[in-house]
């Protein structure tokens, strides 16, 4: 039987959500997106979200991708 993917939003490990949190602040604001924490995210365009999330996984990539390769986290 297929899996639901219903759930993919799912933090796996909820210690991280902090810390996941902080990179998408971090993150909207090197975009040019101020008080991204407040924003309704529903009044930003699907580009501006997009980029958000996009830049979040290329970071998340890069990081295990160092830490596989034993250069650790920067």
């Amino acid at each position: 039987m297929a899996s639901n993917n219903s759930g993919s939003n799912n933090i796996v490990v909820p210690e991280a959500k902090q810390a996941l949190n902080q990179m998408k602040t971090e993150i909207a604001n090197e975009l040019g997106l101020t008080n991204y924490e407040q924003v309704d995210k529903g009044n930003l365009t699907a580009r501006q979200n997009g980029y958000v999330g996009g830049y979040m996984t290329k970071r998340l990539v890069e990081m295990a991708q160092r830490q596989m390769s034993g250069g650790g986290m920067k």
